[in-house]
């Protein structure tokens, strides 16, 4: 049994104040949640399905110059109009009519172009290869949100089926209207799945209603509060309708592992003998203290994501701190509440405190450490190979594809890429952002000279203003294709007119400003989650080696989850899970699942690490000492790292049902991550690692050892060195 140091600290004051008042806390941790609610919950309609673009980069200036120097509108919106007499008919040019009176009027429409509009001539891209569609081409005016406010209310007006004339509305715009739209009702069918599934398995993890209901609680408090930071946060800048998934899922998933872990320690202490009220003292200075540790490994590994410059990873950085905070925040608070309250109820230890369940994990480690080479070696190599599709990995910007096959936006790009010469996602404009001193003579040179480019279609006339131009190049290479790059060097190459500079835009240019964007920071942001993790591990542990394998073991339970990625959703094995593979994967996602999954590798092994210090610390420290430990850790807190990561994994299964395709491949992504980490990686490396290194885990030079005396975190407790486990093992 342990007991309770006598000093006096934060965690153990908390304890102390559950003891006296624990009503008086869930009352306040109530009126929060309700404040938070009431607060938060609005903020749904000021997020965007926007973000993947990097602000900076040239692609986004010439987008903005597009938008504020000529009147293009920030976003467009497409009206396919298809009748079976053809486009030119009465019925369709009525529709067609009737349509663009609607846009011209609207205040909201900068610029229409349409099939019927345009001189015959130039009207080619606009009408389909068979005649019979044509397509109405609408810049809108206004920021992300209200772009997509005023593109719905457009769609809703005009694109219906009427006279035999088939009306369907997409384009950028309309893409991100339904993205957003998809996403609330995927938040709300993943809410509905996961917290009925979730919680029968905390019945039967905890074994009663009463105390399953208490990780819920913390986990809606965690959500509620992110909710109600994210809409501070839209106050200044622009945050993404996903930010919303994250939230909910990872919410719940931290409330269970917090509460989880500090439960389980509560009633160890009580098997081992204690008090009631001192097993709440030391379940809050012993896992309390590993919660606030975890807590804050995982969310400066969320909070690097602000080094990105897409607003997509940024928005997921602040949703990520917020929830852990707030996740952290709410179990170190309602928690011991809750368990005080709840009282005799939680004395049945028969989930988590079975003799023969810690028997079987001890006998599984020890058995794992007697043969940690093969068995070692045999998992690196299983996860390698795991992992090797993500070598062949391509990226691409996300379009309506992302979409179920069902929606107009998805049906119209098919349309698009299907039926029209010129698909207007694969075109290019050129900016100029300066013309002055430039004559008709120049810009005609200049735009001769992108004529005779590779896969070059046309490109159409200048269109100038107030010393400024801009050509479109329409072009017939493949969208993120080998051509398609190569179009855009050789575009690059051309020197502009008079020598002056250009600015190219286009969904294949913005695609490559992201890539470079993230590619440029990677090497930034992955130290920065290294140096966070290896210095937080050290105070922690005082040792060199344990944060070194622990960035090791983090790195390896990622690689099935990347290789999934690419041979589901790229390659498209497995039906693509029900999406449209394109060949190519969003670059921001594979960077947002790392540096979420990484920080929850750390909850794990902190978890871990913790415990099996305690034991550590209590021995006298040899060899032989160093397995025992490790075997008494995983043994007492694998069955709490086991149940977790299934109830996280249903909870980021839950994703999975999205019917946007990248957060589908981001709960997948999740999902693996998490199983393997506390199956594979938790339960077989991590010992046979440890094993290996021996009493070298606790090694530091002295000059760190000093340091990690002054600065370190230390026990609270004195561990117990006398357990039934250890005594059953020794007979």
């Amino acid at each position: 049994m342990t007991q309770p140091v006598q000093r006096r600290s934060a965690l153990r004051s908390v304890a102390l104040l559950a003891l006296t008042v624990p009503r008086r806390i869930v009352v306040a941790a109530a009126l929060v949640a309700v404040a938070a609610a009431i607060f938060g919950v609005p903020v749904a309609k000021s997020l965007c399905a926007c973000g993947f673009e990097d602000p900076s980069a040239q692609s986004s200036r010439a987008a903005a110059l597009l938008t504020y120097a000529f009147g293009q509108g920030s976003s467009q919106l497409l009206i396919v109009v298809s009748s079976p007499d053809g486009y030119d008919s009465e019925p369709a040019r009525g529709v067609g009519g009737q349509i663009l009176r609607v846009l011209e009027r609207s205040a909201h429409v900068a610029t229409v172009t349409s099939a019927w509009t345009t001189p015959p001539g130039a009207a080619g891209p606009l009408v389909s290869a068979d005649g019979r569609s044509a397509l109405i081409v609408a810049g809108l005016a206004g920021d992300s949100t209200h772009v997509q406010d005023h593109a719905r209310e457009l769609a809703d007006e005009v694109a219906f089926d009427r006279d035999g004339v088939t009306v369907r509305a997409g384009g950028p715009a309309m893409v991100d209207v339904e993205i957003t739209e998809q996403s609330q009702r995927d938040l709300l069918l993943m809410e509905s799945l996961a917290i009925p599934l979730s919680f029968l398995v905390l019945v039967w993890v905890f074994g009663g209603f009463l105390v399953a209901a208490v990780p819920v609680a913390v986990g809606a408090m965690a959500v509620l509060g992110a909710l109600a930071v994210l809409r501070v946060v839209t106050a200044f800048t622009d945050v993404s309708i996903f930010a919303l998934n994250l939230s909910a899922a990872l919410g719940l998933a931290l409330a269970i592992d917090y509460t989880l872990l500090m439960i389980s320690r509560y009633r160890d202490e009580l098997g081992d003998g204690a008090t009631r009220a001192d097993a709440v003292v030391t379940m809050m200075v012993t896992a309390g203290r590993t919660v606030v540790f975890s807590a804050t490994i995982v969310a400066l590994s969320m909070a690097v994501m602000v080094l990105f410059p897409m607003h997509f990873l940024k928005s997921f950085a602040y949703a990520g701190v917020a929830t852990v905070g707030f996740a952290a925040l709410a179990a170190l608070t309602i928690t011991p509440a809750a368990v005080v309250l709840l009282g005799h109820r939680l004395d049945n230890r028969r989930a988590l405190h079975r003799p023969e369940r810690t028997q079987v994990l001890y006998r599984w480690t020890t058995a794992v450490m007697r043969r940690a080479l093969p068995y070692g070696l045999g998992v690196v190599a299983l996860l390698v190979l795991l992992g090797a599709p993500f070598a062949g990995v391509r990226w691409g910007f996300p379009d309506d594809r992302v979409l179920p096959a069902s929606s107009s936006a998805h049906q119209v790009g098919d349309r698009l890429r299907q039926d029209f010469v010129d698909d207007a996602a694969t075109a290019v404009t050129v900016v100029l952002p300066d013309t002055a001193g430039l004559t008709r003579q120049d810009l005609a040179a200049y735009r001769d000279a992108l004529s005779r480019l590779p896969d070059v279609a046309v490109v159409s006339p200048a269109t100038e203003r107030a010393d400024r131009a801009f050509f479109t190049v329409h072009s017939t290479a493949p969208l993120f294709s080998g051509r398609s790059e190569a179009q855009l060097d050789a575009l690059h190459a051309v020197p502009g007119p008079g020598g002056r500079d250009v600015l190219v835009t286009g969904t294949a240019q913005t695609n490559r400003d992201s890539v470079d964007a993230i590619t440029a920071r990677v090497p930034l942001v992955l130290g920065s989650i290294a140096v966070i993790m290896l210095a937080l591990l050290f105070l922690l542990t005082g040792s060199v080696a344990i944060p070194l394998k622990a960035l090791v073991l983090n790195l390896l339970s990622l690689t099935a989850a990347f290789g999934a990625m690419v041979w589901i959703f790229q390659d498209g094995h497995l039906g693509a899970l029900g999406t449209t593979p394109t060949g190519t994967l969003v670059a921001n996602v594979p960077v947002l699942l790392f540096c979420i999954a990484f920080g929850l590798s750390m909850d794990y092994e902190v978890f871990l690490v913790s415990r099996i210090r305690e034991f550590w610390l209590a021995s006298p420290r040899r060899r032989v000492d160093n397995d025992t430990s490790v075997a008494l850790g995983i043994a007492r807190t694998g069955r709490v790292v086991t149940a977790a990561a299934v109830v996280m994994s249903i909870s980021f299964a839950a994703l999975i049902a999205a019917e946007v395709s990248f957060m589908r491949m981001f709960g997948l992504g999740l999902t693996l991550a998490v199983l393997v980490d506390a199956t594979l990686v938790r339960m077989v490396l991590m010992p046979a690692f440890m094993h290996v290194l021996g009493a070298g885990n606790w090694w530091a030079p002295e000059w760190l050892t000093r340091l990690h005396r002054r600065f370190g975190l230390h026990e609270t407790t004195d561990p117990a060195t006398d357990l039934p486990l250890e005594k059953e093992r020794v007979s």
